[in-house]
């Protein structure tokens, strides 16, 4: 093995408990803070030429792990703005539509209930209208995997408006079950 390598290794070992602990406390969640250790640790492996020797390392590991946790937390707002912003884009385009908020609602409740990846993948091809192609590009995986996690997000999104019990009419309106259009 390389120094590098032994060089690593040594502090991840003494660090890891100590950078997990650091980003259990100031994470929302345990998947959360398994993430910011994570990458924090990848860091740590590409930037291994700039690690400093002895005690210094371990501070040196606590800035890349709160440099890290910061974009986190900068992800996780820019992630929330962009659901307010689509909230209120929802509202505006289907607002007067008293009729609809029902199915609107349920709609968005079957839809909350899908994971992330699922309603990424179903917003980039209905919001944003991306092909599979260009999905593909975009999240760096092949056309088939796209494809593949596509199809199964769909058929989840089809089971959640069922158990929601929202169903399509022949003219593919959606709308809950026991409703007239």
């Amino acid at each position: 093995m390389s120094d590098d390598t032994h060089r690593f290794e040594a502090v991840y070992r003494a660090t890891y408990d100590q950078i997990t602990a650091y980003a259990g406390r100031r994470c929302d969640s345990p998947q959360d803070a398994a993430d910011v250790v994570a990458e924090t640790f990848v860091i740590v492996w590409r930037k291994i030429e700039e690690l400093p020797p002895g005690a210094q390392a371990r501070l040196w590991v606590y800035g890349v792990a709160r440099n890290v946790l910061a974009d986190h937390r900068r992800s996780a707002l820019r992630r929330q703005a962009r659901h307010r912003d689509l909230d209120a884009e929802m509202a505006d385009l289907y607002g007067d539509l008293a009729d609809r908020s029902a199915e609107r609602n349920a709609i968005a409740q079957a839809f909350a209930t899908l994971p992330e990846d699922d309603r990424e993948l179903l917003a980039l091809v209905a919001w944003e209208g991306l092909d599979r192609r260009e999905i593909a590009t975009m999240l760096g995986l092949s056309r088939n995997a796209v494809r593949i996690r596509l199809h199964r997000a769909r058929r989840r999104l089809s089971r959640a408006l069922e158990v929601a019990d929202v169903r399509f009419t022949p003219t593919d309106a959606v709308v809950p079950t026991g409703r007239s259009l």
